[in-house]
């Protein structure tokens, strides 16, 4: 993993559009993530929008307290510029990438999540030398895995979800980074 500075930039797709997460967005994100269905599996909406800004605040660091892991976080836009969730991803320095995704309910269904999911790898890919990619969803989550199904994540070996520690209510997810067409 480089030492230099993390400099995040937007990254535009067809459909979406991907600005790094700054504490700004607070506000407008705190209506996206109030949405109750996006909880059905896990979590809970923030308890506030001064929570959120400083959780923001924190995130723009891009690293870790220890310097070890990049922290990238996006928040998704659609061609209205309306805010409809986020993309994010942790890099370690062995070149593995979790990622995550949250999109407000009213958005499901409509590709938006594939086409960010996809824009974020190609950058992973290409920007911080990603090899591998993995995701830990709950085994409820029959959405999510659809999506990282059609994304070309496989389920992990026994040995890998040992190794992450992966709790028996949740799968691991995970697929070799290959850069493919920007959407």
């Amino acid at each position: 993993m480089t030492s230099h500075t993390v400099r995040m930039h937007v990254l535009d797709g067809a459909v979406v559009r991907l600005e790094p997460q700054v504490a700004e967005h607070a506000e407008g994100m705190f209506a996206v993530l109030s949405d109750p269905a996006m909880y059905e599996h896990e979590n809970e909406p923030p308890p506030s929008v001064e929570w959120l800004n400083e959780r923001f605040r924190m995130l723009e660091s891009r690293r870790s307290p220890d310097g070890t892991e990049h922290w990238l976080n996006w928040v998704v836009r659609v061609p209205s510029s309306e805010l409809v969730g986020y993309v994010q991803a942790t890099v370690y320095e062995s070149r593995r990438a979790d990622i995550a995704y949250v999109l407000n309910s009213r958005y499901w269904g409509k590709g938006l999540a594939t086409a960010a999911v996809e824009r974020m790898i190609s950058e992973l890919v290409s920007g911080y030398d990603v090899t591998t990619l993995s995701a830990v969803l709950k085994s409820t989550n029959r959405r999510s895995r659809r999506l990282l199904e059609r994304l070309g994540f496989s389920i992990a070996s026994e040995a890998q979800c040992r190794a992450l520690e992966i709790e028996p209510d949740e799968l691991l997810m995970v697929r070799p980074a290959v850069v493919w067409s920007v959407p």
